[in-house]
């Protein structure tokens, strides 16, 4: 006999004895010196944006440097047990794919569909129509259109979108990519019918309709701020003066709207209802007024950034569609704007939660990852208690955003005259050309799913605790680091939103306003992050060039995440900002 535990067992017992796994507890200073341990779990980030940013490498092999560097840390610094550190890293490749990558995918889908059929030039004429400046184009496509794709699917589908209809109208892929991801900011945090801020609720215990209020008393200022800096980027400070009613218009419009919701109904809405008000202003207004000079070819800032990037091979801007205009018919005009008019109500009803309730019933595998669910614990001080962290991936295969835009893209085709084959043949040709792109987003998510069950997040995040009286300056760029490293403003939140209310219990501050704040200060990051500039380069067909358009972006991300923290501060220590703070 042989004794387990004090109970001897016979060999056929021991036969059906099943060991459960050893539980493994996050070290968040395996080094033992504060510095040396968060300098180790920079490193994958740096591996990551040094290869894209500094050494110029394919977006998929700095991805896959930063994988294996973030393997090799979280095993060899941090402890972790290797088959716990592949596990996480194979949940996060999945994940990459199934929602993110499926979404970029189809995306592109029915970008090609229209593209080859002609209806895309024609989208781009009736735009062009509305206004033919260059800069109100931009403002209307980037900013409100994208803020309502941003609020009703959320994951890189609104620059997908815009990033395309940009190059449609003669903007150059750099500009495209980076002015995309630009506008992309300030609805970011009510993404996908309000998921960031449920998703902060769920991880921090605080009443959702405060965190939706709070986040509302923070973003909307910089939903007036937005559309000006976009143009200012683009046209510099004169040609953003020259049509300023406009942009007031376009920021306005969305962020009232914006604020009331937020604080009055909740974090559902936000976005979809504030980019249709913002839209249908902005063109209400463009048929009573229209800039004095209007911008039709490349600008003297244009133009000196086209002979900058001479050597990086950019193609040159498509031709303004506006000068040789045909003439449509309303039937063309309608037929173009189908497939976008399909897009938009199939995400907005795979959006809505009793849809996806229903198409989760009908078929919602979930699979517990083999050696990592429920076998990691977070602990203090970063949670209350020690937290087994769950790993349980769900094939949300019918309910996923991409599902729904496949299906608008399939209908559309067949509305644009495509047969069966003729749709498979297309969606092969798109599989080919976003090769590269899934893999990149599959090993960016790979890092931070490593970095999050390793806990090299939290260690960063507790430097940033370190800050005193600074915290909230500081904590709001924390939210900013935590969307540049996942990817996602809900991600950031469910890493860094317990932490965020238990250092704001800790030196005095409200948790609610340091729980929003990291939402707040998370949308700036969503333009630097790795997936968010695969998926613009991706859409603006430039892929390979993801390092022009880290740098073209780099500076506003972290210019406009500093002024949320000042104002966030504000919030917290400045008569009369704090009476903003219930």
């Amino acid at each position: 006999m042989q004794a387990v535990n004090g109970v001897d067992l016979s060999a056929e017992s021991r036969n059906h004895l099943v060991i459960p796994p050893k539980m493994w507890s996050q070290i968040y200073d395996p080094l033992g010196n504060t510095f040396l341990s968060t300098l180790a779990a920079v490193i994958p980030i740096a591996v990551l944006l040094g290869g894209i940013g500094l050494f110029r490498l394919k977006a998929h092999l700095a991805a896959l440097l930063g994988l294996l560097s973030s393997l090799i840390i979280a095993i060899l610094a941090f402890h972790m047990p290797t088959g716990m550190a592949l596990a996480s890293a194979v949940y996060g490749g999945a994940f990459g794919f199934l929602p993110i990558g499926w979404i970029v995918l189809n995306v592109i889908f029915l970008y090609q569909l229209t593209l080859e059929k002609g209806s895309f030039t024609i989208l781009q004429e009736s735009i062009a129509a509305i206004t033919r400046d260059r800069r109100l184009q931009l403002v209307f496509i980037a900013f409100s259109l994208g803020a309502f794709f941003e609020g009703a699917a959320g994951f890189g589908t609104p620059v997908a979108v815009t990033g395309a209809m940009l190059i449609g109208v003669g903007f150059r892929p750099l500009q495209a990519s980076g002015l995309s991801l630009i506008a992309n900011t300030a609805p970011v945090a009510y993404g996908a019918l309000g998921t960031p801020i449920i998703a902060l609720s769920g991880v921090t215990g605080l009443d959702l309709h405060a965190l939706s209020g709070m986040v509302g008393r923070q973003l909307p200022l910089f939903s007036v701020i937005v559309p000006f800096w976009l143009i200012w980027s683009f046209a510099g400070f004169r040609g953003m003066l020259q049509v300023w009613p406009a942009l007031l218009v376009a920021g306005l419009t969305f962020a009232v709207p914006q604020y009331l919701i937020s604080n009055f109904h909740g974090p559902w809405l936000v976005d979809v209802v504030s980019a249709l008000i913002s839209l249908s202003a902005l063109t209400v207004f463009l048929r009573v007024w229209q800039p004095r000079e209007i911008w039709l070819a490349l600008s003297r800032r244009e133009e000196h950034s086209r002979r900058a990037t001479a050597n990086s091979a950019e193609p040159a801007p498509a031709e303004n569609p506006v000068r040789n205009n045909p003439g449509r018919s309303p039937a063309e005009v309608i037929q173009a704007w189908l497939p976008w008019v399909v897009l938009s109500i199939f995400v907005f009803l795979w959006g809505l939660p009793q849809v996806k309730a229903f198409l989760d019933g009908i078929w919602l595998p979930k699979i517990p990852v083999p050696g990592l669910h429920n076998l990691i614990q977070r602990v203090p001080p970063v949670v209350p208690k020690p937290t087994p962290e769950g790993a349980v991936y769900s094939f949300t295969l019918l309910s996923a955003t991409g599902t729904s835009i496949l299906l608008a893209a399939i209908v559309s085709g067949f509305v644009l005259g495509y047969s069966p084959l003729g749709l498979v043949r297309a969606f092969w040709r798109t599989c080919v050309r976003v090769r590269y792109s899934l893999l990149t987003i599959v090993c960016m998510l790979a890092i931070g799913f490593v970095t999050r069950y390793s806990g090299t997040d939290a260690t960063l995040g507790l430097a940033f605790a370190r800050a005193g009286g600074l915290y909230p300056f500081f904590g709001t760029l924390l939210g900013w680091l935590g969307v540049a490293l996942t990817g996602s403003d809900t991600s950031s939140n469910v890493l860094f939103g317990s932490l965020q209310k238990i250092t704001a219990q800790q030196i005095g501050l409200n948790p609610v306003l340091m729980a929003a704040a990291n939402s707040s200060g998370g949308v700036m990051g969503k333009m630097i992050d790795a997936q968010s500039i695969v998926v613009a380069s991706t859409a603006t067909q430039w892929y390979g060039h993801e390092s022009e358009i880290l740098r073209y972006v780099f500076f506003h991300s972290i210019a406009l995440a500093s002024l949320v923290g000042l104002l966030v501060s504000a919030q917290a220590h400045l008569h009369p900002f704090t009476l903003l703070v219930p």
